[in-house]
């Protein structure tokens, strides 16, 4: 159930964004430049992050939509569930679980980030520009999830598959279309 009274009770995040649209539309831009835009990393990579972040903060609503987008970018099912139990045993490439750690102490742990973190992940052979973009999904969905999470956001699986199917196809620049 939404916080907010003038939005249904069962408003989704594209509620919200229609409600507040010149907030939106400079958040949607950067979702869609970070997250579809050239990177080292994949958009299944970047979706990835965005599911495991949305999961370590309990936020239901974006891990359940970015789950369902990175599978649909080809994320095995299950892979975030193994990823929540232990990094080092998930079903990832070796190269990808610096970068998820880093992703998950950014999360669980900010002031602790320190110089062998980032060198853990260069050592993994990831650029900095690699570097950069997985602190800026990080970054970007503990934003959205305090935002889905402040203002009562949720839904049920049908709609995280709805939404995947939308992200998948027409990315976040979509989005703004829908305003």
């Amino acid at each position: 159930m939404t916080y907010l009274p003038s939005l249904p009770e069962d408003a989704v995040l594209l509620d919200v964004f229609r409600a507040y649209p010149e907030q939106a539309r400079p958040l949607l831009d950067y979702h869609q430049a970070l997250l579809r835009g050239p990177s080292p990393l994949s958009v299944a990579e970047r979706e990835l992050i965005a599911a495991y972040v949305s999961a370590l903060n309990a936020c239901r609503y974006c891990h359940g939509v970015h789950a369902a987008t990175a599978e649909a970018f080809g994320i095995g099912a299950g892979t975030l569930s193994a990823l929540l139990a232990d990094v080092s045993t998930a079903p990832v490439p070796e190269r990808m679980k610096p970068l998820l750690r880093y992703a998950g102490k950014l999360t669980l742990s900010p002031a602790k980030i320190s110089p062998a973190d980032a060198g853990a992940v260069l050592a993994a052979g990831w650029t900095e520009h690699a570097l950069h973009d997985a602190v800026a999904v990080c970054g970007l969905f503990n934003l959205m999830n305090r935002l889905v999470d402040g203002l009562g956001i949720t839904a049920g699986e049908d709609y995280f598959i709805t939404a995947a199917r939308r992200l998948a196809g027409a990315g976040y620049a979509g989005l703004k279309d829908l305003l």
